[in-house]
């Protein structure tokens, strides 16, 4: 990416919590999700001072709330969309935190060579990402974490995961059914700042207007949605493919699940 000006961390840190308000007004049970996965990850790692690979990590809300519950932790958030890269690093790195940022592109092969690990990962954590892979790269990329996760490592996904209509017709219609009567139920006004519309402003805003040129020059969001990696049954086929041993959901809420597997 071109050099830019560093952001300033007041700055960074209104940008994010402004993030947070839209991703919570759009997935009400965020935070509920986000304690189950950390509950699971600090259950599992095995270590007090385990090293984690946040996937799609954004501006790293994910990770800082990894180390606010285990702060002997090691994270390293990987992403490649200059912006919410540029707004974790400026809001968090260097703040007493074993938390770095690593701008990747997850879609080319052999991209964890580039993040110097000194020892086998042991959680692999993503949140309402990996949806983003059309389906030849989500199995790429679980083939490419299978090579640095440790033996009994974890990975840790959460995401809106949809069931295949074409095998379970009748349970899908009433899984988005009951998504969307509860939504309406939960706002019945309507939602507040909407993913676009933050996006939208960024876009606007001057500080940030080149690192959202940059974006789209990347094409980050090709391929977004509607797409094989939505459904849930493509991801553990993908992960089972991968040699992942133990599949399954640890929390629920409709649609929105915490997929588990075990390497």
């Amino acid at each position: 990416m071109p050099e830019m000006p560093a952001l300033a961390r007041d700055t960074a840190r209104t940008w994010i919590d402004r993030w947070d308000r839209q991703q919570e007004s759009g997935l009400p049970d965020r935070e509920d999700r986000f304690t189950a996965l950390i509950d699971a990850a600090a259950e599992g790692a095995g270590r007090p001072d385990p090293l984690i690979l946040d996937l799609g990590c954004g501006p790293g809300s994910l990770a800082v709330r990894l180390l606010d519950r285990i702060p002997d932790a090691t994270v390293i958030g990987v992403d490649a969309d200059p912006v919410t890269l540029a707004l974790g690093k400026a809001a968090h790195e260097g703040a007493g935190r074993n938390l770095r940022f690593v701008d990747l592109d997850m879609r080319e092969n052999g991209w964890t060579a580039a993040l110097g690990l000194d020892r086998q990962v042991d959680i692999v954590v993503s949140t309402t990402a990996l949806h983003w892979l059309i389906e030849p790269e989500l199995r790429a990329l679980y083939a490419e974490l299978a090579t640095v996760l440790k033996p009994g490592g974890l990975l840790l996904d959460g995401d809106q995961f949809e069931l295949d209509e074409k095998e379970n017709p009748v349970l899908a219609r009433l899984d988005r059914a009951l998504r969307e009567r509860e939504d309406a139920r939960r706002f019945p006004d309507g939602h507040s700042e909407s993913w676009l519309g933050w996006w939208e402003a960024v876009a606007a805003d001057p500080v940030l207007a080149d690192r959202a040129a940059e974006r789209d020059r990347r094409r980050v969001d090709a391929g977004h949605h509607r797409h094989e990696s939505t459904q849930l049954a493509t991801h553990v086929d993908a992960l089972r493919a991968a040699g992942f041993g133990e599949v399954g959901t640890l929390w629920q809420r409709g649609d929105n699940r915490l997929l588990c597997a075990v390497r």
